[in-house]
């Protein structure tokens, strides 16, 4: 196979995620090179092509799907995003100058329809066996959710029709640090504490990893006493405008109202950093449109994505 195609992995990207990827334990057969196979999932996240359509030099499109099921299942590419971040804190190349929002993504009609029992076991094959884990287990996911109908799936209706919503947190740099997937009709605020709670950059060297930014900024979405309360309560200074009801009722109860939240507008001017991450993201059209059936998989999709932009950016 010639390297070198558009969208492929270059050699330097290819050294960096080399080290981290899960290896076979010998029982099972031998695997397919894991570059050919990672060259047809980013071809895919990148055109949106249905995987029975990927170009042969990829290999069996069967084995390239099934390898990113399963690397969405156990959380591979989730712990191929935090190493490529961890690298990058390293180098002190993260600006820690968090933006939080939301973003909805138009689900087609092939998204339906999914199976209604539960996704595997993180760690076990077709017939159960056990698989080798990869080989820095940072991130340590769950069993991934899924098998309850669309809901269960991360899809739902809102004013875009059928839809899925992305909530991100992204560094001052345009790029992803956490990602959660849910139905498009769920509000941004609801998931403002988890993606937050997302945030897990490991050290390259002795230490925990990092969770804690330096600053959050948000939109009126995120404007709520549990979302200001929970900054607040980890020390981490934020920038959230305040709604226009909320502050009508402040002034109405007087000096009982308390002090206005702070405000800094030149700190929120940067908040576009978070919807060009969005864009950046989108690029990708097997994000932009949902096409997988299942939750677990279409977050495997965005952390693919996500994982390309930290190695190209």
């Amino acid at each position: 196979m010639g390297r070198g195609e558009r969208g492929d992995l270059s050699d330097a990207e290819w050294e960096r995620l080399r080290p981290f990827l899960p290896v076979s334990n010998g029982r099972c057969g031998r695997w397919r090179d894991h570059r050919q196979v990672i060259d047809g999932i980013l071809h895919r996240v990148r055109t949106g092509v249905q995987w029975r359509d990927l170009p042969k030099r990829f290999g069996p499109w069967k084995t390239v799907y099934e390898r990113h099921r399963l690397w969405s299942a156990d959380g591979t590419w989730e712990r191929l995003l935090q190493q490529v971040q961890a690298a990058a804190d390293a180098a002190g190349e993260i600006d820690w100058d968090v933006s939080v929002d939301s973003t909805i993504v138009r689900a087609h009609q092939h998204a339906a329809g999914a199976r209604t029992d539960p996704p595997p076991a993180p760690g076990a094959s077709k017939g159960g066996e056990a698989r080798t884990p990869g080989r820095d287990t940072v991130a340590e996911p769950g069993r991934p959710a899924g098998g309850g109908g669309e809901r269960g799936e991360g899809l739902g209706r809102s004013r875009g029709g059928f839809t899925s919503k992305i909530h991100l947190s992204a560094d001052g740099r345009c790029r992803p640090l956490s990602l959660i997937v849910t139905a498009g009709q769920r509000a941004d605020c609801t998931q403002f504490i988890p993606v937050l709670e997302k945030i897990r950059v490991p050290r390259l060297g002795a230490g925990r990893p990092r969770k804690k930014p330096d600053s959050v900024a948000a939109d009126k979405g995120y404007s709520n006493s549990p979302c200001r309360e929970y900054l607040r309560r980890r020390g981490i200074r934020h920038t959230i405008p305040e709604k226009t009801d909320s502050r009508a009722a402040r002034l109405r109860k007087g000096s009982r109202g308390g002090r206005p939240p702070g405000f800094d507008e030149e700190r929120y001017k940067k908040r576009n950093t978070v919807e060009r991450a969005f864009n950046r993201l989108k690029n990708s059209r097997a994000v932009a449109t949902r096409y997988d059936k299942r939750g677990y998989v279409f977050f495997g999709t965005v952390a693919v994505a996500a994982v390309v932009i930290w190695l190209r950016s």
